[in-house]
């Protein structure tokens, strides 16, 4: 069993920045692919990213790639995403999600999530 949570979530204006954390908690953290989705209302939850257990691979949307940045800290048992030269489309609620195995962009492929962090983008 895995337990997350997200934090780092806020309102930003266009072209900033904010970085998203997830803490997990449970156990074999580092054997796990680590996924960021979103979600707006009304629509599916969309992949954004994801990392390979070991941090050696990354994977983008191509909405993010080149703005977004996933990374993993196994000591800490956490994962960022760092989020760049934000727009407006990005507004959603951001989940963290934790697989074993490869990593996958289907929400369904994973087993664990968090509650979720809002990001408001301002035009």
């Amino acid at each position: 069993q895995v337990q997350l949570v997200e934090s780092g979530g806020g309102l930003v204006q266009t072209g900033g920045s904010l970085r998203l954390s997830c803490v997990a908690s449970g156990r074999a953290f580092s054997s796990y692919s680590m996924g960021w989705f979103r979600q707006v209302p009304g629509k599916e939850r969309e992949f954004v990213a994801a990392i390979a257990w070991s941090g050696s691979s990354r994977y983008y949307a191509d909405s993010v790639k080149g703005r977004f940045t996933i990374s993993r800290d196994n000591a800490k048992t956490t994962v960022y995403l760092e989020m760049d030269s934000l727009k407006p489309e990005d507004t959603a609620v951001y989940y963290c999600a934790a697989r074993g195995g490869t990593y996958r962009r289907e929400a369904s492929g994973y087993h664990y999530w968090g509650q979720g962090t809002q990001v408001t983008v301002s035009s």
